[in-house]
């Protein structure tokens, strides 16, 4: 569509693939959820996270050709990135944002790090090339959990690169509940220092539309860089169910809702691993083609699914 925006029936057009999915999952109890990718040439790379029975997280690689993206191989190294044992992180590692950085050609992940006696904060990870290799920049945050709409989470990150600057966009998280104070916020780095997070001083720059479907909690908010705007994905909640919506901004201080939310709803087949709600679509562009990522809830568990434009 060269530098005109992407219209947005496309991002309300997505549907499931119609086998494959749930392309990652484990057997309930345990999750296979948080799932984001990075296309490198002609590889697909998942990172994903798994959550154990005691509620502890820890993050997994894997690849698919981009011919298949339900083709998927598992790195035999897996778990790739565990809890650590003395820093802010020690409870979980989840929630990756894989990005290149055309400063020095390194991949980075910030990613969400629970500690057990501290909040949900957002770190960062470094590789040299091996996506199944990764290394702490630092052992604390690089988002700390320092505001009041931030009291119990700056987490669930996610990025867009922009000549030297680096959005990034995140949740922030007011109360223990997983489904209530939850609201979107904004930071920014530079590609020279990606550890050196500057919050937006709105924020939260984004608490819902105003309708009824995202009325108590906006969270997992997912970016992606268009022609003229930035779009983002997100969970909104209305006190029962999560469902994606999308909005877009120029200045991340103003927010066009789509008229067609929200984007992304549960499935309407009662067996199906999505029935129960719908989160963190992340949107891949692979040549003139979309595809999204994103978890679905059956029950209590959470796996991650695969949709595309069809």
């Amino acid at each position: 569509m060269g530098k005109d925006a992407i219209p947005f029936e496309i991002f309300a057009s997505f549907k499931r693939i119609e086998t494959g999915n749930p392309i990652i999952s484990l057997q309930p109890p345990l999750w296979a959820a948080a799932t984001h990718a990075i296309i490198v040439d002609e590889t697909v790379h998942y990172i994903w996270c798994k959550r154990e029975i005691d509620v502890r997280w820890i993050m997994m690689h894997a690849t698919a050709p981009i011919s298949d993206l339900t083709d998927i191989t598992q790195d035999a190294r897996n778990p790739i990135l565990e809890p650590s044992e003395n820093g802010f992180d020690n409870a979980a590692v989840e929630y990756p944002f894989p990005f290149l950085n055309p400063h020095d050609g390194k991949y980075y992940m910030y990613y969400r790090g629970k500690g057990k006696t501290t909040p949900e904060q957002t770190g960062l990870l470094v590789s040299d090339g091996d996506l199944g290799k990764w290394q702490r920049v630092q052992q604390t945050p690089v988002i700390p959990a320092d505001t009041d709409h931030e009291r119990h989470g700056s987490t669930h990150p996610s990025v867009a690169v922009e000549n030297d600057t680096i959005h990034i966009i995140y949740t922030g998280k007011a109360t223990k509940s997983f489904g209530e104070g939850l609201t979107m916020c904004h930071a920014t780095a530079s590609t020279d220092n990606p550890a050196s997070v500057t919050k937006n001083p709105a924020n939260p720059v984004f608490t819902g539309s105003g309708e009824t479907w995202d009325s108590q909690s906006v969270r997992e908010t997912e970016l992606f860089k268009g022609p003229q705007y930035y779009h983002i994905l997100y969970g909104g909640f209305d006190g029962e169910v999560w469902r994606i919506g999308h909005v877009r901004t120029q200045d991340f201080q103003n927010f066009e809702p789509n008229p067609y939310n929200p984007v992304f709803t549960p499935s309407d087949d009662p067996d199906a691993f999505d029935c129960d709600g719908v989160l963190t679509g992340q949107i891949l562009e692979i040549g003139d083609a979309y595809a999204m990522l994103y978890a679905g809830k059956k029950g209590k568990e959470w796996q991650t699914g695969l949709a595309t434009i069809q």
